[in-house]
């Protein structure tokens, strides 16, 4: 399989905290890839190295074989940060053809409208000021924002944060979507039901390292449990105590 995202033994350390220690992985194309861990695992710091905002004390990145900081492997790429925080003073239609003027698509009201009914977000929203947007409103406007760009590979960083159970649903049937259009996703989530649903494979990051790689029916296999949370907790128990 043609691997879009290649994280070959990377370290990153704040100031004198080795935060990521050795980090390995490979995303394949096509397949929608979860990053699970508890709070201050190292899940964000990664992306953040991924994206080339954070340097590496060692190892290599590459994104459809490229570095991170290669304009042609970031045109490529969309991403949606866990605390999504469009301009105020944009109204999400000024937000959507901005977005996709970024990535030189181009823009399609209807589109955008048929985007905004699939997350339930009510396209009249779209007509007022994002500053009028409760947090779930600006997340289902970032996920239309980062859909429609179209790219080949999507990094969510808690796609589902401030979503009430049906945008949930809807969200995951767009991310299902881009799946089926060939499209790469890889993204991190406390939701670990969510992740048992969409992922293909997930990783377990537990104090900055990958305890494990694989499909969400192995990591359950491996803990004898039917619920990927409590496998999950019982792997990550059982991991650091070793």
């Amino acid at each position: 399989m043609t691997e879009i995202l290649d994280i070959e033994n990377v370290s990153v350390s704040y100031g004198k905290a080795l935060v990521l220690n050795n980090i390995s992985l490979k995303i394949n194309a096509g397949e929608t890839f979860g990053l699970i861990g508890l709070n201050g695992a190292g899940k964000t710091t990664l992306i953040k190295t991924i994206l080339n905002l954070r340097p590496m004390q060692s190892g290599a990145i590459r994104i459809f074989g490229l570095t991170p900081g290669d304009k042609n492997a970031r045109n490529r790429l969309a991403f949606l940060p866990e605390r999504f925080d469009p301009a105020w003073f944009l109204t999400g239609m000024e937000f959507m053809k901005f977005s996709l003027q970024l990535y030189k698509r181009a823009f399609n009201k209807d589109e955008v409208i048929a985007a905004a009914n699939k997350v339930a977000l009510d396209p009249a929203a779209l007509k007022r000021r994002v500053q009028t947007y409760s947090k779930g409103m600006r997340q289902k406007l970032g996920l239309m924002g980062t859909v429609l760009t179209g790219c080949d590979l999507m990094i969510l960083d808690e796609p589902m944060s401030g979503l009430d159970p049906l945008a949930r649903t809807l969200v995951k049937d767009m991310i299902m979507a881009c799946k089926a259009r060939g499209q790469t996703v890889f993204l991190s989530s406390h939701i670990l039901a969510d992740m048992d649903e969409l992922c293909d494979r997930v990783a377990v990051m537990h104090d900055g390292v990958i305890k494990f790689t694989g499909t969400p029916a192995k990591l359950k296999q491996l803990t004898n449990s039917e619920n990927l949370e409590r496998s999950f907790l019982h792997f990550v128990e059982k991991k650091s105590a070793a």
